[in-house]
């Protein structure tokens, strides 16, 4: 798109880190990785240029064809993740955010690069010069989905229940690897739930249980990156399940921190405006996301200390049963 636009053949870090191929602490292509796929690779890569440099000016026969002045500048854009952190106002180390849809993604910025030697925490740069440490999950909305279908009742209906049911789901755990799992690396592992005693096969906890079980996996990756040095301090929260309320809460409880919802559903779009207009502006971007906030609501979901304990022995639980059943799969 950058070359189709200017004519230039230039990157920045945080697309270049989706490659495989950047050394994410020094934000620069890492020659030995390039040589391990070809000797020639490297000099054929994109130069990379800084989050708040321009590429340069639109071509003008693409600013005839899109009906734009000769004076456009092009910003260098960014990964999808990196572009959404930016329409989601998130330009501080600490700061988190959590997409709920068919998988799950969470990334938080960092001062520091968070290199994982397991994988669970993919090293990615952010678009303002710092770094985006993110966990990916395959499997998040559809466990919730599957219940309401077993039970013929819907997702309002289900959340009423739900609400009923206690934090922790009464011991029941719903491992939702319906379709294999990235994080943690068990690809032939499958759904499973967990912990069911006399009276407790009810659509309310089953329910609650998909919701928790999603989070939880998400909630469990996190904590190797916390033990990698990432500090979280605020979450937001984005996606089809964002809208849930009994889910915005337990996300709440779950990670114990504080919960804003951003208002612009299109965050990645946004961002790479918010990056197009600091760029032409001259202002750092981190900056001028700082000082443009996007929309988001007044409402703050404030964690329940009193469900900390319950979830702290579910996420064991969770992690524990998991490698009971899966763990040995992996060659």
């Amino acid at each position: 798109m950058n070359y189709w636009f200017t004519g230039q053949q230039v990157a920045e870090a945080g697309d270049a880190s989706g490659t495989g191929l950047l050394d994410v602490a020094a934000r620069s292509w890492d020659s030995r990785l390039t040589a391990l796929v070809d000797e020639h690779l490297l000099d054929k890569l994109p130069q990379l240029i800084g989050p708040n440099e321009s590429i340069g000016r639109v071509k003008p026969e693409v600013a005839e064809l899109l009906g734009l002045g000769p004076d456009v500048v092009v910003a260098p854009g960014s990964g999808d993740n990196a572009m959404s952190a930016l329409g989601a106002g998130i330009t501080r180390p600490g700061q988190l955010v959590i997409s709920l849809g068919t998988s799950a993604t969470l990334f938080g910025v960092s001062d520091k690069p968070i290199i994982d030697s397991t994988g669970a925490v993919c090293p990615f740069c952010n678009a303002t010069g710092a770094w985006l440490p993110l966990i990916c999950t395959l499997n998040c909305t559809v466990p919730a989905e599957e219940v309401i279908k077993a039970f013929g009742i819907s997702h309002a209906d289900a959340t009423e229940l739900a609400a009923a049911e206690p934090a922790g789901s009464a011991g029941v755990s719903f491992l939702p690897y319906l379709v294999g799992e990235r994080t943690p690396n068990w690809p032939d592992s499958c759904g499973a739930i967990i912990g069911l005693r006399p009276g407790l096969l009810r659509p309310g906890v089953l329910y609650r249980a998909a919701l928790e079980g999603a989070t939880l996996s998400l909630a469990a990756a996190l904590t190797r990156a916390i033990e990698l040095g990432l500090t979280p301090t605020e979450l937001r929260l984005v996606g089809g399940g964002s809208k849930n309320s009994l889910w915005q809460q337990i996300v709440a409880d779950v990670f114990q921190l504080s919960v804003r919802l951003p208002l612009e559903p299109e965050s990645a779009a946004l961002g790479a405006a918010l990056q197009a207009a600091a760029v032409r502006s001259g202002v750092p971007v981190g900056e001028y996301v700082q000082k443009n906030q996007p929309p988001i609501s007044d409402r703050v979901i404030k964690p329940n200390p009193a469900n900390k304990q319950a979830y702290q022995e579910a996420l064991q639980q969770h992690q524990q049963r998991g490698q009971l059943l899966f763990a040995n799969q992996v060659q």
